[in-house]
């Protein structure tokens, strides 16, 4: 064989093997590979997410608080959109065109290949008018949802709402995609994994028409959706309603336990807001508004306001001395009425006092004794405070309580080191710092610390973590009931009756009888009144009852309030009242309740 019939021989080999490639690639990819069969159908097969239905939320008592509503979003998917009647569809939607465009851009820049969606939450009517049109726009479907929908008007801070998820979400949990929704606050946010069940998905056959023609594959790709669990809470609905009627126009918060759960029976943070607001297409604008009002009622005060406990501290400081064996309930010091020094008698004149008519008579000279007692009975006075600290925090203060409250604040108890850098070390005592013996000063608390305190002391020691879901049932009906840590303060239970004594004596034997006081009912309080450099002092009130085997500890704090008596401890006791009797009864009472309904704190020309 010569030379040129080799090459020609070697060539043609060449080209065989070539061809013999390029066949069992081509059977490869048309027979055995089906993956670009799939990218093929991708022209004619329609993935539409089926999302679950968020859990239901109920009160203790089974009333419906938070159920779901049907609603519908409107997606594109860029690179299947022809030309279309853009007037026509805008009129549908009642949008701009201008938004329209807009809003495509979006999902351009987004991807030209997933859909995104271009108008959320359509009614039902604009759903159905849709629906008749929407072969005229190819690349356009719709997409069915849920919206949450709220029976009542009450308990928004507690309850929370929803919102879509931004990007830093997505990123951090790869069960979220653009577009879906997700708890912002309150327990819609503690519970977002129990509330939300899991997404499925269908495939469809859609014609060239963007019409549906079915089930793709007989439905054997697609997966269900599997509902969000139910939750029951621990609030009282009624009793939410009645703290929200008599905290109308008013700032402040109110908070109540079942001493012995730890179950909030209400939780209230005013001015509050109507949850069904953030709900729906004009929920932006309505976000906006709320945002923009002075009076701030998306803040939460009753876990994030930093008030000053006032005289309701004065309890603790007596209990912390009991411990420390630094007094007796026997104990007496002198009052001297007004004028005493450092810290002046503001109101009486009994003296000396003892324990009980300490509390009772809220004399200020007496708890200036009994907290200079208590620093003084250790070497040196850093000494002493890190000591009287460590009580403090045992009932709760200077630290979160529970793992439900988003942005809830700790309060302040300052340590030791903080007074070293503000007056040098050695060179601060109990005189210095004299303004913790009354509950001024540096001690910050919220409302949700001051009434899981009145609960230590209701319960003669210790507290359950204080929560707002009782118990989690999933789609099955299979309830789950939740635990809570319980925690003993430093105080032994034999040194609480002579304090309780005094705060019963608040109630029955003081100004505040006028106020409080509920024929048949044992409450226990104590009054504050806040000082406030910036207008008239604050109001604050902790109580619980009966006085024994208590059934609800509460603390209510009312801003501008002018002193405790009058506005707190009135409205505490009468949520007692409707709490335990089911009804307000005695006349006064009728007049009391009338009187708190009526007032009108953020009306700077009504007299408070």
């Amino acid at each position: 064989m010569d030379k040129y019939a080799k090459r020609q021989y070697i060539i043609g080999v060449i080209f065989a093997l070539i061809a013999i490639i390029f066949i069992v690639r081509l059977f490869s990819l048309q027979v055995l590979d089906s993956s670009y069969k799939k990218y093929a159908t991708r022209n004619v097969l329609r993935p539409v997410i089926n999302y679950p239905a968020r859990g239901l939320i109920y009160d203790r008592n089974g009333d419906l608080l938070v159920y779901n509503k049907a609603a519908y979003d409107l997606l594109v998917t860029p690179r299947e959109v022809s030309a279309f009647d853009t007037t026509q569809l805008c009129s549908i939607l009642k949008i701009s065109k201008d938004e329209l465009v807009q809003e495509l851009k979006k999902a351009r820049k987004y991807s030209r290949y997933k859909p995104s969606v271009i108008v959320k939450q359509l009614s039902t009517e604009m759903y159905a008018m849709l629906q008749e049109k929407l072969y005229k726009y190819p690349g356009f479907f719709v997409q069915t949802r849920t919206l949450r929908e709220y029976a009542h008007p009450i308990a928004a801070h507690m309850l929370g709402y929803v919102g879509e998820v931004n990007q830093s979400q997505i990123n951090k949990d790869p069960y979220y995609a653009q577009g879906d929704y997700i708890g912002i606050t309150g327990i819609e946010r503690a519970y977002e994994k129990e509330l939300r069940g899991h997404k499925g998905v269908s495939y469809f056959l859609v014609d060239v028409h963007n019409r549906l023609k079915g089930a793709y594959n007989e439905g054997k790709n697609d997966s269900a959706a599997v509902l969000g669990n139910n939750l029951t809470t621990t609030i009282d609905a009624k009793l939410q309603a009645y703290c929200e009627l008599l905290m109308q126009n008013k700032r402040g918060a109110v908070v109540a336990i079942e001493p012995s759960t730890g179950e909030i029976l209400c939780y209230f943070s005013g001015p509050d807001y109507d949850a069904n607001l953030l709900v729906g297409r004009e929920r932006s604008k309505n976000y906006q508004m709320l945002l923009a009002d002075t009076l701030k009622p998306l803040t939460n005060r009753a876990i994030s306001a930093a008030y000053s406990p006032g005289s309701t501290f004065k309890t603790i400081n007596a209990l912390i001395a009991l411990e420390e064996g630094t007094i007796t309930p026997q104990t007496t010091f002198v009052c001297g009425g007004p004028g005493t020094k450092p810290i002046s008698c503001t109101h009486h004149h009994e003296s000396p006092i003892d324990l009980v008519g300490g509390i009772r008579e809220s004399c200020n000279p007496y708890f200036w004794n009994t907290f200079r007692s208590i620093i003084g009975n250790y070497p040196k006075a850093e000494d002493g405070y890190k000591k009287w600290r460590e009580y403090v925090e045992s009932f709760g203060l200077g630290q979160r309580l529970g793992t439900e409250f988003y942005g809830q604040s700790p309060g302040n108890i300052p340590q030791a080191s903080y007074y070293d850098r503000f007056y040098g070390r050695h060179h601060w005592n109990a005189l210095t710092v004299r303004s913790l013996a009354i509950g001024q000063g540096e001690v910050i608390v919220t409302p949700l610390q001051m009434a899981n305190m009145a609960a230590v002391i209701a319960n003669r020691g210790y507290y359950i973590d204080p929560h707002l879901v009782k118990s989690i049932s999933d789609p099955d009906n299979n309830i789950h009931q939740l635990d809570f840590k319980r925690s003993d303060c430093m105080v032994h239970a034999d040194k609480f009756e002579q304090v309780i004594e005094g705060m019963q004596e608040v109630i029955d034997q003081t100004n505040t009888r006028y106020t409080a006081h509920v024929d048949g009912i044992e409450i226990c309080g104590k009054t504050g009144t806040i000082q406030n450099t910036h207008g008239a002092d604050h109001s604050a009130f902790i109580a619980f009852a009966p006085k024994n085997n208590p059934k609800i500890a509460i603390a209510a704090y009312v801003e501008n309030g002018v002193w405790g008596a009058r506005y707190a401890a009135p409205i505490a006791s009468l949520m007692i009242e409707k709490y335990l009797n089911d009804s307000i009864g005695a006349p006064n009472r009728l007049a009391t309740e009338k009187r708190m309904i009526e007032a009108n704190l953020l009306n700077p020309n009504q007299k408070k």
